[in-house]
C-alpha cells in the first residue's frame, strides 16, 4: 500500500488536526520521500514511518507538535538539516537501521534543543572507535543514546527496581496479615477447648451430685427398717 493511501485510511473520517499519533509503517514510499502528510497534522506528536523505504526526510512538513518520530529500517544517509528546522519541540528520535557513517552526519540534531532520546542502532557510525563519547559530546542535550545514559544506565532500570521494592513490601504485609489471622485463630481454638473443659466438668460434678444424693436417701431407707 502506498504511503498517500495509508494515510488516508489512518484518519479514520477525521480530520488531520485530530489526529496525535500517525503509524505508517510498512508501508510503501514513492521515490524514497515522505508523501500525504502536510502541516494540516498541526496536533501530531507522534509519527512512526517504520520500514518505508525513505531514502530522504527532505519532504516532512513543519510539525510543531511533534515529540517523537520513528524512521528506523529506511535507507536514509543524511539531510537532518531539515528536522532541526520544522520538528522544534522533538525530544525522541529513532534512526535505527538506515545509512549513517559518519558522526558529521548527524551535526545537524544540535539545533533541536529539546531532543533526550536518539537510537542509532544497526548504523555504521557505531562502528567508530569513541562512538558514545564522540555523541553525547556532539549533542549535551541528550539524556539517552541507544537507551543507555552517558554512564551507561538504561532508562527502565532504575524504574524496574522502584517496582520491585514495591511489590516486596506489598508481599510482607500480606504475609504479616496472615500471620496475625492465623494467631488469631489459634486463640480462638484454646478458648473453645477451655469451654468445652469447663462444660465437661460441670456435667461431671451434676452427675456425680446426683450419685450422692442418691446414696443417702437409699442409706437412710435402711436405717428407717431397721
Amino acid at each position: 500500500m502506498d504511503m498517500k493511501k495509508r494515510v488516508s485510511l489512518e484518519l479514520r473520517h477525521r480530520s488531520p488536526s485530530e489526529v496525535q499519533e500517525l503509524v505508517l509503517d510498512n508501508c510503501r514510499s514513492s521515490e524514497g520521500k515522505i508523501e500525504g502528510i502536510t502541516e494540516e497534522f498541526s496536533n501530531l506528536e507522534l509519527l512512526s514511518l517504520i520500514n518505508v523505504g525513505l531514502t530522504s526526510v527532505a519532504d516532512i512538513p513543519k510539525l510543531a507538535k511533534l515529540k517523537k518520530l520513528e524512521l528506523s529500517d529506511n535507507r536514509i544517509s543524511g539531510g537532518l538539516e531539515v528536522l532541526a528546522e520544522r520538528l522544534v519541540n522533538l525530544t525522541h528520535l529513532n534512526l535505527s537501521g538506515n545509512k549513517f557513517k559518519d558522526i558529521s552526519t548527524l551535526e545537524p540534531l544540535k539545533k533541536l534543543p529539546q531532543l533526550k532520546s536518539l537510537d542509532l542502532f544497526n548504523c555504521e557510525v557505531t562502528n567508530l572507535a569513541d562512538y558514545r563519547e564522540s555523541i553525547f559530546k556532539l549533542l549535551p542535550q541528550l539524556t539517552y543514546l541507544d537507551g543507555y545514559d552517558i554512564d551507561d544506565c538504561e532508562a527502565s532500570d532504575s524504574e524496574g527496581e522502584g517496582d520491585g521494592v514495591d511489590d516486596e513490601d506489598e508481599e510482607e504485609g500480606e504475609s504479616e496479615d496472615f500471620e496475625e489471622e492465623e494467631e488469631e485463630d489459634e486463640e480462638d481454638v484454646v478458648a473453645e477447648e477451655d469451654d468445652e473443659d469447663d462444660d465437661s466438668g460441670d456435667e461431671d460434678g451434676e452427675v456425680n451430685g446426683d450419685v450422692d444424693s442418691e446414696e443417702e436417701d437409699d442409706d437412710e431407707d435402711e436405717e428407717d427398717g431397721e
